[in-house]
């Protein structure tokens, strides 16, 4: 049973994680999708009053990067601070990501931390030196199986992800005795079957354990981009050894014990599925080797796909999400990828889709919405929201259409981060007072001047007002940005306090917009969209 945000408040922060995004290129939309994803995790549970850590950041070393570097004749280093602060950390400022920290794996906080972590492992035995002989993908930065290759045409071996031939190693190596930790996996999936998500996923990984595991290779001996090896600085630390300790170093690791208690481990490790077993095998056993407590869960969302292929630099189907965002907006961007993909599946992107699920949903189902509940204030009660006089069976019906919403979008999206689901329900409710409005009719009401006539037109107004309160609340999260500009429409400020203050859980408590708010139409919240330029 999952604790309740009072359970979790003062004890442990609920820690979220991207993946750290390796730097070979500009951010493209599938990191974004994650990213916002977890945006939207934390905010939901800021909003329900929790402490919250949120960590995104860059993974800087290995292989691939001193690659790409070289192509671009400049250093590693300099490749890695020139993509970081031209291209990933505006576009989080652009997709309005409020992460808490951005962890960079060539800072010091970082390599010394991941240095004493290794030495302890090699300290306690658990590290041996051996030679390695196999496939090994540089686009992956992974040591293959042979039965994980897919063969071309001609007899090549490709990486299964990138489709590209992979190189045959021939180091020596340190090796991290991953073998030893089957058994230990499997007893703690079969005692935590919700760490693995989806079930798909949980799936893949245990029947990989069930096969036995190979020792890890911690270690690289014929390049220099990376951490040294603290006992043998010949070799550099395997980059996916010091990726994963991120997670670890950037809540204070070896360095800040208070940090450390109330952030790690993890609550919710948000990853891409091509990285699943780095996630959910290597790191717990490695975390177990150290005596440290595993993540909550490892969440791996599918693959964007455009034309049937999965979306990256590499088959050149890769997008800037500014691309969308110019002509869509950031906000509606934020909520498409989760409203129209179910998480942790794959899922198909179009131009043509997303236009329409624009115009119908967020243009005439809830913009309009909320420009015409404005106009009729400002119309019928000079811009001052009336007081509600007697609900009927039509407003009941709204209450509980509206508690509904906010149970389901709460356990949907807080705790299952089942995204779709839960921004699926709040929509089922604008859809409900749009009905409500239409069955209701308050241009005719209107036409009734007697007092039973204006305090019915009172009640309907009031109702849909405060509806659309309700739904400032519970869209916040997904989109802050017109959320925020319907708040200050509602005249919700000056009563209500600061939207991101407003509890997602206590959203359905009904008359919290005060009459006499002060209601006014501001600009359209989503607007007509003008047909994109061509090239």
């Amino acid at each position: 049973m999952a604790a309740t945000g009072s359970e979790k408040q003062g004890t442990k922060a609920f820690y979220v994680t991207t993946p750290i995004y390796y730097v070979n290129d500009a951010p493209h939309l599938g990191h974004a999708y994650t990213t916002v994803a977890g945006d939207v995790l934390t905010r939901w549970h800021r909003q329900r009053g929790e402490k919250v850590w949120y960590l995104t950041g860059t993974d800087e070393h290995g292989q691939k990067i001193m690659r790409t570097a070289e192509a671009n004749d400049v250093t590693p280093q300099a490749w890695c601070d020139k993509l970081v602060e031209e291209a990933w950390k505006p576009l989080w400022e652009h997709l309005n990501i409020a992460n808490d920290d951005f962890i960079r794996t060539t800072q010091k906080r970082h390599t010394d931390r991941v240095q004493e972590f290794v030495q302890d492992l090699y300290d306690k035995d658990e590290i041996y030196k051996g030679g390695y002989e196999g496939p090994y993908c540089v686009g992956c930065e992974e040591f293959k199986l042979p039965g994980d290759l897919v063969e071309a045409e001609d007899g090549t071996k490709l990486c299964p992800v990138h489709k590209r031939p992979v190189e045959i190693l021939k180091e020596e190596n340190y090796f991290f005795k991953l073998s030893a930790y089957g058994p230990k996996l499997l007893e703690f999936y079969e005692a935590n079957p919700g760490f693995i998500q989806p079930e798909s996923a949980r799936n893949e990984v245990v029947n990989f354990v069930k096969q036995g595991l190979d020792d890890l290779s911690i270690s690289r001996s014929t390049f220099d981009w990376g951490i040294p090896v603290p006992w043998d600085e010949k070799h550099v630390i395997y980059v996916w050894i010091d990726a994963l300790l991120n997670y670890a170093t950037a809540v204070g690791y070896n360095e800040n014990p208070a940090k450390f208690e109330e952030t790690f481990p993890a609550d919710v490790h948000l990853i891409g599925k091509d990285i699943l077993r780095f996630h959910a095998v290597i790191w717990p056993a490695m975390l177990m080797a150290q005596g440290l407590p595993v993540p909550g869960r490892v969440a791996a969302n599918g693959w964007l796909m455009v034309g049937g292929e999965k979306m990256s630099k590499s088959n050149l189907t890769g997008i800037k999400p500014q691309d969308l965002t110019s002509h869509f907006g950031v906000d509606a961007y934020r909520w498409y990828f989760l409203r129209a993909i179910a998480f942790g599946q794959d899922g198909s992107f179009s131009w043509e889709d997303f236009t329409a699920r624009y115009t119908s949903e967020l243009a005439n189902d809830y913009g309009n919405l909320a420009s015409r509940v404005a106009a009729m204030v400002g119309k019928y009660f000079g811009g001052e929201l009336p007081a509600s006089a007697a609900d009927g069976d039509a407003e009941k019906a709204v209450h509980e259409g509206l508690a509904k919403a906010v149970a389901v979008a709460d356990a949907k999206i807080g705790e299952e981060l089942d995204f779709q689901a839960g921004i699926l329900a709040i929509f089922d409710f604008v859809k409900q007072v749009n009905g409500y409005i239409t069955e209701q009719e308050p241009w005719k009401v209107a036409k009734d001047e007697s007092e039973e006539g204006r305090a019915r037109l009172a009640t309907i107004l009031y109702t849909a007002a405060e509806s659309l309160r309700a739904v400032a609340v519970l869209l916040n999260p997904v989109m802050p940005e017109t959320s925020q500009a319907l708040w200050d429409s509602l005249g919700a400020e000056a009563s209500l306090g600061a939207l991101a203050d407003q509890p997602v859980q206590d959203a359905a408590a009904w008359g919290q917009l005060p009459a006499g708010a002060t209601v006014t139409k501001g600009a359209v919240l989503f607007p007509r969209l003008e047909e994109p330029k061509k090239d």
